[in-house]
């Protein structure tokens, strides 16, 4: 590992501060930052409970950008770390979360109870049970990223070729896609606009009761990955290095699979499919800490994807104006130019990853 001539401070500890001290200024500035700008030490005076100068700020906060930002942190996190899982196993530099079709299938569980509602009734069900307004779409996105982990689990155990894995997870997402697609067309244009607003992805739509269950299943998921940093590595020579390394390939994978498409997929039926963090996050960090050892880039990736996420976010909310712009065209504007960098090194080398 490469380290400053003149310092006694590796590389990897003084970028991770680095990183976090990011991390901590872009949470902190994304509260602060809004239709409505609150000053930093007054942001700071209510995260310490104390009173601020108007008690305004204290509802705002505490009530709408607090969670938002946590939101927010959580899902650059949980994107980058999926997206670096399925790089590795797949060894293809732009696979990303939604490479199983992990997102379609969520998209698919949102389309079928937004879309029918006016045929079955479902959303008069909701509404008489009272989750139509926060746990709807949710309790639909995580059904459909459910039902297709489940196939793509037990694919997973009968497929032993990760490519022909690839192949079918690409299948799925196109199958899904298309069903969508078709109920788009039999659609009232006030279910397709409910629908398309969900695609564009969104960190203000959780709240303090949802982030209950998002925050400890996002945990669990990175806590997951990080010990499967062994693996991971091991895999990137390729399986059959691996099995010589005493590796049970099918079990990593399939604990790698279940890791990636638990994050993805919480964040996903939570904030919407949300596009390009987890393909560019991981080549970011490789890049800057110069490296492939998982037991590094799980927990810079983490930190990144965080970052990137909140800064996104604040991106989205045009700072000083009314105006909110889709989430997620400012991913793709971060994403994109990562993304064309990936290509165009891809095409000058043979190996992956560097």
């Amino acid at each position: 590992m490469p380290s400053f001539k003149n310092s006694q401070i590796p590389i990897p500890l003084l970028l991770f501060s680095t990183l976090l001290l990011t991390l901590i200024l872009a949470f902190l500035l994304d509260i602060a930052l809004g239709s409505i700008q609150i000053p930093l030490n007054q942001v700071i005076t209510i995260l310490l409970g104390q009173q601020p100068e108007k008690t305004t700020w204290t509802s705002i906060i505490l009530k709408f950008r607090l969670p938002k930002a946590f939101t927010a942190t959580l899902a650059g996190a949980a994107l980058g770390v999926s997206g670096l899982q399925m790089q590795t196993l797949f060894r293809n530099p732009l696979a990303g979360p939604f490479i199983l079709g992990i997102s379609s299938g969520a998209s698919l569980g949102v389309a079928l109870v937004v879309l029918t509602a006016s045929a079955t009734g479902i959303p008069t069900l909701l509404k008489d049970l009272g989750i139509i307004g926060d746990f709807g779409l949710v309790i639909s996105a995580s059904l459909g990223a459910a039902s297709v982990l489940g196939i793509m689990l037990v694919v997973a155990r009968r497929v032993r070729d990760t490519m022909t894995l690839l192949i079918l997870g690409l299948l799925f997402g196109y199958a899904t896609s298309a069903i969508v697609s078709i109920l788009l067309n039999f659609s009232s244009q006030e279910r397709i606009q409910t629908y398309l607003i969900w695609t564009f992805g969104s960190f203000a739509g959780v709240t303090w009761t949802q982030m209950i269950i998002l925050a400890p299943v996002i945990l669990l998921g990175l806590l997951m990955a990080l010990l499967l940093s062994k693996p991971l590595n091991a895999l990137l020579l390729g399986e059959s290095y691996a099995r010589s390394m005493g590796l049970t390939v099918q079990k990593a994978r399939f604990s790698i699979i279940t890791s990636a498409s638990v994050l993805a997929g919480a964040i996903t039926a939570f904030c919407g499919p949300i596009a390009f963090l987890g393909v560019a996050i991981p080549h970011l960090c490789r890049s800057l800490f110069n490296t492939s050892d998982h037991r590094v880039l799980i927990p810079a990736v983490t930190m990144m994807g965080a970052i990137l996420a909140l800064i996104a976010d604040l991106i989205s909310q045009l700072p000083g104006s009314q105006i909110v712009l889709p989430l997620n065209a400012i991913t793709a504007l971060i994403g994109t130019p990562v993304v064309t960098w990936v290509i165009l090194k891809r095409n000058s080398q043979k190996s992956f990853p560097t």
